[in-house]
């Protein structure tokens, strides 16, 4: 099915509830195409960019050398990676494997892809490490023809001081110095659940793109409330998006890009409520809704 055959009745069920869907939306690749290869890989990020996306999301740690390194889980993911030896992480390995307390050269021993996700049946299973963000992003701008935009979610909360992740002072400090040496400020985003590790970016850069995400149930004016600053987006679970959200978000003058969204029909669905972006495991599903 091509695009404009999906994005037609779009527009249809949206001109019969008297919406006008986005179309020309901001699609994300979370952790590039997960759906279809190893999380927060190269070969994962460089695929969503063959797939058309706009921007490319990705999640970074900082190792016990103070490099940051694309990771969603502060350890090594029983789930998903192997020792060294190939041997699978075990439960009770995860929990020793800090990356905090582990050097880059350490950490890039370990594969994460090779195993394959059982959570993502589809996905390519795939010999991969995890990779400096200063190297993702280098691979990234020499293979992609189009310029893109870098959504980078920085993972800390308070009781992850010191254990899992520096304080977010110098967390954030870390990933201001990649982007800066890059020259990328200006096409990234910065996103975190940890209302104090957007403060600390903005004073670093007050100019810079940020996103609020949120997953509790608290209700937009509450979560707003933890920040002493309007950031330019809100980024909710999908689940928790319904137009008198849309409506609250746009009228702050702030955009709303929702995660994690991979089934075509609540892509539709959120689309016709007026979002922003998705932010999706499948990448090639949201760029079928695109012109």
């Amino acid at each position: 099915m091509n695009s404009y055959s999906r994005i037609i009745p779009l527009l249809v069920l949206a001109g019969l509830l008297g919406c006008t869907p986005k179309v020309d939306f901001d699609l994300q690749g979370h952790r590039g195409a997960r759906g279809l290869l190893p999380e927060n890989s190269i070969p994962s990020f460089l695929m969503a960019s063959d797939l058309g996306v706009n921007t490319i999301e990705m999640d970074v740690v900082v190792a016990a050398d103070s490099q940051v390194v694309v990771s969603h889980d502060p350890q090594m993911s029983a789930g998903i990676c192997s020792h060294p030896d190939g041997t699978p992480v075990t439960e009770e390995d995860e929990q020793v494997l800090t990356l905090f307390t582990m050097s880059y050269e350490q950490i890039a021993a370990f594969d994460c892809g090779i195993r394959g996700n059982e959570r993502f049946p589809d996905q390519e299973s795939l010999s991969v490490q995890k990779p400096l963000l200063i190297d993702a992003l280098r691979a990234i701008e020499a293979h992609s023809e189009v310029p893109l935009r870098y959504n980078i979610e920085i993972k800390s909360k308070e009781e992850g001081d010191g254990v899992l992740h520096p304080d977010v002072g110098t967390f954030a400090e870390l990933v201001y110095e990649v982007l800066d040496e890059l020259g990328l400020m200006d096409r990234a985003i910065v996103q975190s659940f940890d209302p104090r590790a957007l403060e600390a970016f903005k004073l670093l850069e007050p100019e810079a793109t940020l996103a609020f995400l949120v997953s509790n149930e608290m209700g937009f004016e509450p979560n707003m409330g933890r920040l002493s600053f309007r950031p330019q987006i809100y980024s909710p679970n999908h689940k928790l998006v319904d137009q008198s959200l849309v409506d609250s978000v746009h009228g702050l003058g702030m955009t709303i890009v929702p995660w994690t969204v991979n089934e075509t029909d609540r892509m539709e669905e959120l689309l016709i409520l007026g979002v922003d972006g998705l932010i999706t495991d499948y990448p090639d599903r949201g760029a079928a809704l695109k012109p």
